[in-house]
């Protein structure tokens, strides 16, 4: 314990751990696994940095977006903790140099993808190589997009056991800010968690209002918008959802004399790293952003956050909202939400929705075709859209994947539908007319907090 306060205050500069940090970071290091579900802006990071620099070895953290490994290990380089990362946008030279070195580092961030990419899995299966843990990073990712949007994500629970093999059992831990109990419970399976401990902390932040407010017209919406930002004071976040939104509304706002700039995952590494310090020091006081913004980005002093659009999930929302207001200070987020007149939300709804509906369709059709067992790879180059259809039947207890790479179908019997994308939930906060904080509170499950809850700094309590 001594030891472990003495890092924390020389690498981090803190003289106390924040509950629960220090119960992670010994489950971690007793090698159990853990499901942790701590607020935006609560310390994760340090929860499994830190056991990785009190061990010999490797932990491998996956992470879903470039930009939040860049801005972690580019953290942990700036405190000379021997870290890396690997992803598509690095040239094939620089990849084979963080591989060639790879014993020598303490933590390898990469996504889902490069983990069970063939150059990088042979060197991590390599049983001279020690692998502490597994640490799964935005593990809501997992439940959120491993059916259709990224299915790599439902294989990651079969590669501790291939990754064991001639070596100590690897933990997995998994992080997360935003999961309700049925995606908790989702997370807990596909990733083949052994009896882990598992920590939740509310969502609830009580310097933080939340205020909904109705838009009849996309020019009343950008009007609203430019209210909210003169109101303001401080640096701010604009939420859209979509590249094409987030450049036409910097236009316009620059237009009204604003500085400000667009981000999203289509921007250069380069360029996204430079609005980021742009912002961070003060030189743009707000960004027009998509979800891709704020992972592993840390303003503190963040006064006020606005939803352009009302996003599809309740996750999306809350982790976004989480970035105003860390200092403690007062901080608000607003919503923009389309009154009966705008069909704008709705639409976008609606085709996500029957985004979801076509994709089980037509891995309903094409299971049939697919072999009983397999490798992945083989089966995904002869039938387009296997891989969906596999993942499907993975989070329908109709398939097993014996190793990360291949699978056994026991059943195709059943009929396949998607469960974990609703928005039905954020529909549902948006016309609610009790306490949002209340509502957050209960979607994820945190009910006892929620009992004769009334958290005066909403729109409805107010």
């Amino acid at each position: 314990m001594p030891l472990l306060h003495d890092r924390l205050k020389q690498i981090w500069g803190y003289s106390e751990f924040r509950f629960p940090q220090f119960e992670i970071v010994q489950a971690i290091l007793a090698r159990q696994d853990a499901l942790i579900v701590l607020p935006t802006g609560g310390g994760k990071s340090l929860c499994f940095q830190l056991p990785a620099i009190m061990q010999q070895g490797l932990t491998i953290v996956v992470s879903p977006l470039v930009a939040l490994m860049e801005n972690q290990v580019q953290e942990l380089q700036q405190k000379r903790i021997p870290a890396a990362l690997l992803h598509s946008e690095l040239s094939s030279w620089q990849r084979k140099q963080v591989l060639n070195a790879i014993a020598t580092h303490r933590l390898l961030y990469l996504s889902p993808e490069t983990l069970l990419s063939p150059p990088v899995w042979q060197r991590l299966i390599n049983p001279e190589l020690k692998i502490n843990s597994l640490i799964i990073d935005e593990a809501h990712c997992l439940a959120q997009w491993g059916e259709t949007f990224r299915p790599v994500y439902y294989r990651l629970g079969a590669a501790r056991s291939t990754l064991s093999n001639h070596r100590n059992r690897i933990t997995i831990a998994a992080f997360t800010a935003t999961a309700n109990p049925a995606t908790q419970a989702t997370i807990q399976r596909l990733l083949q968690l052994e009896a882990p401990q598992c920590f939740r902390v509310s969502p609830y932040r009580a310097n933080l209002t939340l205020k909904v407010q109705p838009v009849s017209t996309p020019r009343q919406r950008r009007q609203k918008l430019l209210e909210v930002i003169r109101a303001q004071t401080g640096s701010g976040l604009v939420y859209v959802r979509s590249r094409r939104d987030a450049e036409e509304l910097v236009e316009w706002l620059t237009q009204q004399g604003h500085r400000t700039a667009a981000y999203h995952a289509g921007l250069k590494s380069t360029d996204r790293r430079q609005i980021e310090q742009a912002w961070l020091n003060d030189q743009l006081r707000f960004v027009v952003a998509t979800c891709a913004f704020g992972l592993g980005v840390n303003k503190a002093a963040t006064r006020w956050v606005v939803h352009y659009h009302a996003p599809l999930l309740m996750s999306e929302y809350v982790q976004e909202i989480g970035r105003a207001g860390r200092d403690g200070k007062a901080a608000i987020a607003v919503l923009l939400k389309s009154s009966w007149l705008d069909l704008e939300d709705r639409q976008r709804w609606q085709f996500f929705e029957t985004q979801e509906r076509n994709q089980a369709i037509k891995a309903q059709q094409l299971i049939p075709k697919l072999p009983q067992q397999g490798n992945i790879d083989v089966v995904a180059r002869e039938f387009k859209g296997a891989a969906i259809a596999l993942s499907l039947l993975h989070n329908a207890n109709q398939l097993t994947w014996t190793d990360p790479f291949h699978y056994e179908i026991q059943s195709k019997q059943k009929r396949l539908k998607t469960s974990h994308n609703s928005t039905q939930s954020m529909k549902d906060y948006l016309s609610t007319k009790g306490c949002r904080w209340r509502f957050v509170l209960r979607s994820f499950g945190f009910e006892q907090d929620a009992e004769n809850f009334a958290c005066g700094h909403c729109d409805h309590c107010r």
